[in-house]
């Protein structure tokens, strides 16, 4: 999937459609003290097998794409929902 890197579209704290840039989200590393991770260390420590089994059959044929949209005339920040695709590309235009 190719979406150009500046797009019309609502702004909600502007409560007008405006010009926006498109970023594309990247994965941070997970925080050692989010309870998630406490959990899964909690666990995983001593002696007995890995706690959670291993996922069966394939991938998914898609994978999750974050969006962050940047407005230009408030410089604020919106991220809906993600969306699937197999491929990918910010373009000019």
């Amino acid at each position: 999937m190719k979406m150009p890197r500046s797009v019309k579209r609502y702004c909600p704290h502007c409560k007008h459609h405006s010009l926006q840039e498109v970023e594309k989200v990247k994965k941070r590393r997970a925080s050692e003290l989010a309870w998630g991770q406490r959990r899964f260390r909690k666990v995983t420590a001593g002696y007995g097998g890995f706690p959670r089994p291993k996922p069966e059959g394939r991938e998914k044929p898609t994978k999750r794409v974050q969006l962050r949209y940047k407005c230009k005339e408030c410089g604020k920040m919106t991220m809906p929902p993600c969306i699937r695709a197999k491929k990918f590309e910010l373009v000019e235009g």
